[in-house]
């Protein structure tokens, strides 16, 4: 069996192991409960009202450029740590990776914990369909890094984090931040308007 894998094409190889990936996120989301689309049974591009039950069940939303960031970073971070890995082999990595994360963030303790927060009050996790897009923004941010200029790439990651944080009060770090501990006056801010879905 070993050997079979071993004389697949880098490109089949890469594409088995995202597959298989992709795969454990659906089986365990599945298993955690999560349905594939939104409560309302519609299917929308854009959930651009943040304050709509369809944030984080739809194909995308304001949390779309936390994931495509993730992209930005893990390229960053995989081609410092390990340059001489083939750039597949470091996207396959990042999509365990992001696949991780979306498992995460809807594992039960997880949820409640983000409930806990002043803009998630009413999250239930994420959709099937809304995840696994997660998983296609962050490899969108994964290709557009290996293409950009450095520059441009940390350039686009600032003015998505301070155009979301302007829009809807959140984005990746104050994501990150909240998950630790949320300082007061972080909190007081956000809870300036209605409590988020997440």
């Amino acid at each position: 069996m070993l050997g079979i894998i071993t004389n697949l094409t880098p490109c089949l190889r890469f594409a088995l192991g995202a597959a298989a990936l992709v795969a454990l996120q659906i089986v365990v989301l599945c298993w955690l409960g999560q349905p594939w689309i939104a409560d309302s049974g519609r299917v929308l591009f854009w959930a651009g009202d943040p304050l709509s039950p369809d944030t984080s069940q739809q194909i995308s939303d304001w949390y779309s450029f936390s994931h495509i960031i993730h992209g930005f970073a893990f390229y960053g971070l995989l081609h410092l740590a390990t340059p001489r890995l083939p750039v597949m082999t470091r996207l396959l990595i990042s999509i365990g990776l992001e696949v991780a994360w979306e498992i995460t963030e809807n594992l039960p303790m997880v949820i409640e914990h983000y409930r806990q927060q002043a803009l998630a009050v009413g999250y239930v996790g994420d959709r099937m369909l809304n995840s696994l897009m997660d998983t296609v923004m962050m490899v969108l941010g994964f290709l557009f890094a290996r293409r950009a200029p450095v520059w441009i790439t940390v350039a686009l990651a600032i003015v998505f984090e301070l155009f979301t944080g302007y829009m809807i009060r959140d984005g990746l770090i104050l994501n990150i931040i909240g998950f630790a501990w949320t300082p007061e006056f972080i909190s007081e801010w956000q809870s300036g308007g209605r409590a988020l879905t997440h």
